[in-house]
């Protein structure tokens, strides 16, 4: 622990906490015992004042538990009141850094925060009644401690966003560059069947209803998910969204309009193929500019490997808050896995994981993620959806999977079943805990007999 934060500020919580008075230290615990709610209100009151601060306090569900968890640490901070505690205490903080910088809180918040708690206890202590002890005195040991547990953040806070940035970048490099001639092909023929569909839907008419958009397709998805992180470099992704824009905000709704006439609606039917036809050739380009890399693989099944997980969840958070949608979690465990080990041999327990993780690939769509996590677990990450679709997406995997004849050598067979847990997002900036809450049901599936879906309460 100590090797990730710098020396001297240990040396000066062990000096502090040594040369104060107990009357300081006992005083200083008093005051912020008897007012630490009155304290976690200024705090919070000041800083849903400010816009930036307010989105990530504005949650009801995080409004609710910051305010208590404020109160525990003031007391954990100013109850460590000998060096026997102050390990604990520098952990502490240093998972808090951790914290802050996973939910991609500004330390400049932070530290606006500290500086509000240090105001108001400021006024506290004027209307201390201790004689032995004065309110300069207490406001500079309450500073002090404040600032130095400001400090261990901090130095947690870069170590973990550097951390966080190398994984960002590698996983960019990956996403850009994996499977590129299948994706291609892929996602140009993705293009050319929402088209196809829309042909068909105008040659029949939509019966008053609104045209399939190019961004809820199934490339659309992909695009929106995945290729603008992996190719944010290319000057095409921004011609791309444009022209995704131009097509579902312009062009579709004139479609609808009853006073088109029939020459109209030639002409602005040509205008979005030679929109489609622009998409398709920047989607070749980006593609072709492109190099595969095959790094950043599970090696067994070939999904994402695990150590993305930080950087799509919290994309995918980013990206549900500012377009106020969902995605959902689904954790899926292979049941009886162990069985399968000891009855069939390590060799056709691997093959079982690749065939079910195939399945999880070949029924999930573009934008999707499909994770292993490790063992017999894989997670599926869906985009753009709530929680009933998703149920639905997730009931569907795993009949598919209970129906599904796995083969073995020497012409054996198997049947497989799988348990999952699912979460939907509902707004809560920490992953952390919607990866706990899909744990929570996968273990309740598990519990309750197998091959089902249970919900997070």
């Amino acid at each position: 622990m100590h090797r990730v934060i710098n020396q001297q500020v240990i040396q000066e919580w062990h000096e502090q906490i040594e040369h104060a008075p107990s009357s300081l230290l006992q005083t200083t615990l008093e005051l912020v015992e008897t007012h630490r709610q009155a304290l976690a209100d200024a705090f919070y009151s000041g800083l849903l004042t400010d816009t930036e601060a307010a989105v990530f306090l504005s949650h009801q569900q995080v409004k609710n538990k910051l305010h208590s968890s404020l109160q525990s640490w003031l007391h954990n901070l100013f109850g460590s009141q000998t060096t026997s505690t102050l390990q604990a205490s520098i952990a502490h903080q240093l998972q808090i850094g951790d914290v802050h910088a996973r939910l991609k809180i500004p330390m400049h918040l932070v530290l606006r925060g500290a500086r509000l708690l240090k105001r108001s206890f400021s006024e506290l202590a004027l209307q201390n009644t201790n004689t032995l002890v004065s309110s300069k005195t207490l406001t500079h040991f309450f500073d002090a401690r404040l600032d130095m547990a400001m400090e261990v953040m901090s130095q947690a806070y870069a170590l973990a966003t550097e951390k966080k940035t190398r994984s960002d970048e590698a996983y960019r490099l990956f996403s850009m560059t994996q499977n590129l001639a299948t994706e291609r092909e892929r996602q140009k023929a993705a293009v050319l069947d929402w088209e196809n569909r829309l042909m068909f839907e105008f040659a029949l008419g939509a019966g008053g209803q609104p045209l399939s958009t190019l961004a809820g397709s199934d490339f659309g998805l992909w695009f929106r998910h995945k290729g603008t992180h992996a190719f944010h470099d290319y000057a095409e992704v921004r011609d791309i969204a444009d022209s995704m824009t131009t097509i579902d905000e312009v062009l579709l709704p004139v479609f609808g309009l009853a006073n088109l006439s029939a020459e109209q609606r030639l002409d602005q039917l040509k205008l979005l193929r030679e929109e489609v036809q622009k998409i398709r050739f920047w989607l070749e380009d980006i593609f072709s500019r492109s190099s595969e890399l095959e790094s950043g693989r599970d090696v067994l099944t070939r999904l994402l490997n695990r150590k993305f997980l930080p950087t799509v969840l919290t994309r995918e958070i980013e990206h549900a808050r500012s377009q106020q949608s969902s995605f959902a979690l689904v954790l899926v465990d292979v049941d009886h896995f162990k069985q399968v080990n000891d009855n069939y041999g390590h060799e056709v327990g691997d093959m079982v994981l690749q065939q079910v993780s195939t399945l999880l690939m070949n029924n999930s769509r573009s934008g999707d993620f499909v994770f292993r996590m490790g063992g017999e677990e894989f997670l599926l990450v869906i985009v753009d959806t709530d929680v009933n679709s998703a149920q639905n997406v997730a009931e569907k995997v795993r009949k598919v999977i209970e129906k599904e004849v796995f083969l073995l050598p020497n012409e054996q067979q198997l049947k497989v079943t799988v348990s999952m847990g699912l979460a939907a997002f509902a707004g809560h900036p920490d992953y952390q805990l919607l990866l706990k809450a899909a744990d929570q049901a996968l273990y309740r599936a598990k519990q309750q007999g197998r091959n089902r879906l249970e919900l997070a309460q």
